[in-house]
């Protein structure tokens, strides 16, 4: 972290044209096998890299990572590949060869952790399936993420982040009251798959510590977003009721909302707790408000949602926002600006927590990004190199594994790499 910034910097190692060298870290000795595409196995193995884990990013040699196309790009780079593609080494593989097949064993032996999102039965038909993986390294992991996981009638559907918000429930409970369902304009489930799986990840190594073998992780993109949506089956089971699109209103409390400052700025309020509330009433000038008896729990006030809004709003609209905001901190109610990228970038607490790192990357110069996701008190997490080329590291990776040069050209001959 640089004195009096609370930027991280780092400088990555051997930039992008040299071999890269694993961060250290808490996963330090870890090695993790990435070849899956789009966002939620490679962020996975992203959040791992970030702790220190050796993560090899294996793709195809002519069809790479289909998201190193997503997202804006400047001068020909693609900007979330910079981020979603850190601290991985990249090695060229053709796994549907004999001779891609063999170098992927080899690889195996001596990792811990695979990571694959193919369809069901795709790695059984190159002849890779977890048998045959676990024979070559009985220790390893294989996390397979998948949209619908690796059972049931739709196993085989292709399946995307988008899908599971759509099934979940989420789009239904987001939106406007008399506005359609509504998706998030990002990778919404993707993300949260990909924290449910460097989880299942870790669950299952520490159970390899107590058995000594590893076991194979199943992963359903519909589940975890399904998980932090709160009670809704346990609510349809003993109500038959489904929550209603409340656009930024909440079922659970109120005052909830976005509400807009004289600035023509907006902020966001949130009432969870009890003393919150009442505190917010009071500062707004409408302490009277406490003492009604739907008061007394969020559920009935957001029953009230309408009242309180208004009260909430027409105090808020006079005043700019950082007016509000400072009167709600020194009130102890808990407020928030609304900000975009630009905000971010500029607020001191995330200055102080160093959430924004800055690293040099060889085709853009020094680049800034959000670093990993925790600190720890000791072995900090490290960004050592940003996103690299299709194959960078292959030449590295299969010297590393005893291939001479001339087996490496034997196999770019033969398209394995």
């Amino acid at each position: 972290m640089s004195e009096g910034t609370g930027v991280n910097e780092t400088t990555a190692q051997e930039g992008q044209t040299g071999d890269a060298t694993a961060p250290k870290g808490a996963l330090s000795g870890l090695r993790v096998l990435d070849v899956s595409t789009l966002f939620a196995g490679p962020m996975a193995a992203m959040h791992l890299g970030d702790m220190g884990a050796d993560v090899i990013k294996v793709e195809h040699p002519l069809r790479p990572d289909p998201a190193r196309g997503h997202g804006p790009s400047k001068d020909g780079q693609n900007l979330w590949w910079k981020t979603l593609g850190r601290n991985k080494r990249t090695l060229s593989l053709n796994l549907s060869t004999e001779a891609g097949q063999e170098v992927f064993l080899r690889l195996v032996a001596d990792a811990d952790v695979v990571i694959e999102n193919f369809r069901p039965d795709t790695l059984e038909k190159w002849n890779l399936g977890y048998d045959r993986l676990s024979a070559a390294n009985p220790g390893l992991v294989l996390a397979r993420v998948t949209g619908f996981g690796q059972i049931g009638p739709y196993r085989r559907r292709p399946g995307f982040g988008t899908l599971a918000e759509a099934m979940s429930g989420f789009a239904a409970m987001t939106g406007e009251p008399d506005g359609p369902p509504t998706l998030p304009p990002f990778g919404l489930a993707d993300g949260i798959a990909s924290l449910a799986t460097a989880y299942a990840v870790m669950v299952a190594l520490h159970a390899r510590e107590r058995t000594g073998v590893g076991q194979v992780v199943d992963l359903a993109i519909i589940e975890p977003i399904l998980a932090v949506l709160g009670p809704q089956l346990t609510r349809w089971d003993q109500l038959r009721t489904t929550q209603p699109r409340l656009g930024n209103r909440s079922a659970n409390n109120a005052p909830r909302n976005t509400y807009r400052t004289a600035d023509g700025k907006w902020v966001a309020v949130s009432t969870s707790a009890q003393s919150i509330a009442e505190r917010v009433v009071a500062l707004v000038g409408r302490p009277e408000l406490a003492l009604e008896p739907w008061f007394a729990t969020g559920a009935q006030r957001a029953q009230h949602a309408e009242e309180l809004d208004n009260a909430v709003g027409a105090w808020i609209a006079v005043r700019t926002r950082d007016e509000v905001v400072a009167a709600f901190e020194a009130a102890q109610a808990a407020v928030a600006p609304i900000y975009d990228a630009q905000d971010i970038m500029a607020d001191p607490q995330f200055e102080a927590l160093g959430t924004i790192h800055r690293i040099h990357d060889d085709d853009l110069g020094d680049i800034a990004m959000q670093g990993p996701l925790f600190r720890l008190s000791s072995d900090e997490p490290v960004i050592a190199f940003t996103g690299r080329a299709p194959g960078a590291d292959t030449d590295a990776v299969l010297g590393g594994l005893g291939y001479s040069d001339a087996d490496i050209a034997a196999l770019r001959a033969g398209g394995a790499v």
